[in-house]
């Protein structure tokens, strides 16, 4: 089973705040998310780890598409 974790959750692993993470949901902006109910969501831990790598950067110069 896989392992969801709340908007807070979330926000406390990666620094971003819950305004931030809402914000992100309504652009279609990653990380990614489950729709748990009418205004209730999760997030994958596996999808939050494997966004957060995606992050990576080498310099401030570095865009992540090379």
């Amino acid at each position: 089973m896989q392992k969801l974790l709340s908007t807070k959750e979330v926000s406390e692993l990666t620094g971003l705040s819950t305004s931030t993470l809402e914000k992100r949901r309504l652009s279609g902006e990653k990380p990614r998310f489950i729709k748990l109910g009418a205004r209730r969501v999760g997030y994958v831990l596996a999808d939050i780890e494997a966004w957060i790598d995606e992050q990576r950067r080498s310099s401030t110069s570095d865009d992540g598409n090379a």
